[in-house]
């Protein structure tokens, strides 16, 4: 069998708090959760508003792949609170690199090198 196997980084998610900024969310200097492969985790007792997860949750799967150095992708890594009252951000950090393969990941073969797409 041919190699199936992919990249992607492990995810760091950071509650960025503005001094003197009004905060609604809940959320804490020191705050995060990582996603490693579709794992989501977070530790013991901190929890995070599902409304501010929300606002990361359609980018965290880019971010999670290898992009273009010039691609905004790799260099913008701050999302604003919906809140639009709360000062708080969230701040996406790449980690290590983890290797995955396709047949472990899902259901569906790759197709093959003749197969039309």
């Amino acid at each position: 069998m041919a190699d199936d196997s992919f990249e992607l980084f492990d995810l760091r998610v950071e509650a960025v708090i503005p001094e003197g900024k009004p905060i609604y969310c809940g959320a804490k200097a020191g705050d995060y959760f990582e996603l490693k492969g579709e794992m989501l985790s977070m530790p013991a007792g901190q929890g995070f508003s599902i409304y501010s997860i929300s606002a990361v949750l359609p980018l965290l799967a880019a971010k999670q792949r290898p992009t273009h150095p010039n691609d905004w992708m790799t260099s913008d890594a701050e999302i604003a609170c919906p809140d639009p009252h709360c000062g708080s951000r969230l701040r996406i950090v790449r980690g290590a690199k983890r290797l995955f393969s396709h047949a472990e990941t899902t259901a569906v073969p790759l197709p093959k090198e003749n197969d039309d797409k």
